[in-house]
């Protein structure tokens, strides 16, 4: 196997981003759902979900946290950090078949601990539907 490994600390400044995007399907919540156990009918039972607030089923908040997750450990800081903690508040619901941009930006940086702090947000159609904070453990080179 490669040796793959993201950004090392010393290579992260404030400021830097980056994103991943995917369009949530209804196989996605089912999926979700069967693997956690979270079988709230709003996100599996379209008759019951028309009597909501929502009209419609919508996506576990969780999906969006975990589409955050995805470019945190593969992209910014990548392979090799530690997801150590995350804020998030859900602003808006993500429906089935939205596109979910989750965007991450390089907020602190603690190189004498190994800490870097990350502000986390998620968008659909530019709507701001998850923002929060992580923290990660990143590795110092050698």
């Amino acid at each position: 196997m490669a040796n793959q490994h993201g950004y090392y600390i010393e290579d992260l400044s404030i400021g830097m981003t980056s994103s991943y995007e995917k369009t949530v399907t209804a196989k996605d919540i089912e999926a979700f759902a069967a693997v956690t156990g979270d079988t709230n009918p709003v996100h599996l039972d379209a008759e019951y979900a028309a009597t909501t607030p929502f009209k419609a089923r919508i996506a576990h908040g969780m999906i969006s946290a975990g589409i955050i997750s995805t470019v945190l450990g593969t992209q910014l800081p990548g392979p090799g950090c530690i997801y150590l903690d995350q804020q998030i508040k859900f602003r808006a619901a993500v429906f089935i078949d939205d596109t979910v941009v989750a965007t991450v930006t390089v907020e602190d940086i603690n190189q004498r601990r190994g800490r870097v702090s990350l502000k986390t947000q998620c968008f659909v159609n530019g709507k701001l539907v998850a923002d929060g904070m992580a923290s990660m453990m990143v590795d110092k080179k050698g």
